[in-house]
């Protein structure tokens, strides 16, 4: 019996969900790609979840498309279908999700994979790791998001250039261009990992769910639509059990105990 394509674990309020076929690199085929949507709909509905981590098995991240799928015809979903029910709903479920979502970027992470880890709040790198645009190099052009998230991360020339190139960028490179937010020895990436995931599982929850929608609106919105949401947010935030044990604990000089409400 074959290993599920995606495997969950839930402890300490953090789902990790791992991409689960290192013999392909941890590539996407149609059944790994829709549990992949039914795991990331699990943890969202989910309430003893808090902070979810996405990370692959083996030497891998993710090389995004298995080309295997669509080279074998009686596989192949075609073009349409692999990006309307496949790589779209998983960017929209990882950028509406209200909790926080860290790619944990274990090695190489290609195409779709690279820009479904781009799509995550917070992008978290082993040193051994590689972001690659691989699509120029088969004569396709970037998808998930990748045309939307890179160049706001990094700017439109180094966008351009590494897409068009499909020119790899090591870990420390992209730490470097403000692609991902840390690089980390891979002896302690695991350890390092489990703590940061922790931390932010105990952050008020709620609130970081609105910096995300915050974000996500950011993009568009006029400067006044801005200052809008923000005040709408910041008075449901003062609302919250959080806020209120947040300025306890400020007030007694203690750690706070946030529990996501």
């Amino acid at each position: 019996m074959n290993a599920p394509s995606i495997l969950l674990n839930i402890q300490n309020s953090v789902a990790t969900i791992t991409l689960n076929r290192p013999e392909v690199f941890n590539s996407f085929n149609r059944e790994m790609a829709l549990l992949f949507q039914k795991t990331l709909d699990h943890c969202q509905d989910n309430k003893e979840v808090r902070t979810i981590v996405i990370t692959g098995s083996g030497k891998a991240f993710c090389a995004g498309q298995d080309l295997k799928e669509v080279t074998t015809p009686e596989l192949n979903p075609g073009f349409r279908k692999i990006l309307e029910e496949h790589y779209n709903p998983i960017i929209t479920r990882i950028r509406n999700n209200p909790k926080p979502i860290i790619a944990a970027v274990n090695g190489v992470a290609a195409g779709a994979g690279a820009n479904i880890a781009l799509a995550c709040d917070v992008v978290i790198a082993s040193d051994k790791a590689s972001f690659i645009q691989a699509f120029s190099k088969i004569g396709l052009v970037p998808d998930s998001g990748g045309t939307f998230f890179l160049p706001r991360l990094i700017g439109f020339q180094k966008a351009s250039a590494l897409m068009m190139t499909g020119d790899k960028v090591t870990a420390q490179e992209a730490e470097k261009l403000g692609m991902i937010y840390q690089v980390i020895p891979f002896k302690e990436f695991e350890n390092h990992l489990k703590l940061f995931s922790e931390k932010m599982a105990q952050m008020p929850t709620q609130a970081l769910g609105f910096i995300k929608q915050m974000l996500n609106k950011s993009i568009t919105n006029t400067l006044e639509q801005q200052l809008e949401l923000e005040g709408k947010l910041q008075i449901e935030s003062a609302q919250s059990q959080d806020y209120q044990e947040g300025v306890n604990a400020f007030v007694e000089k203690r750690k706070p105990k946030f529990k996501g409400k």
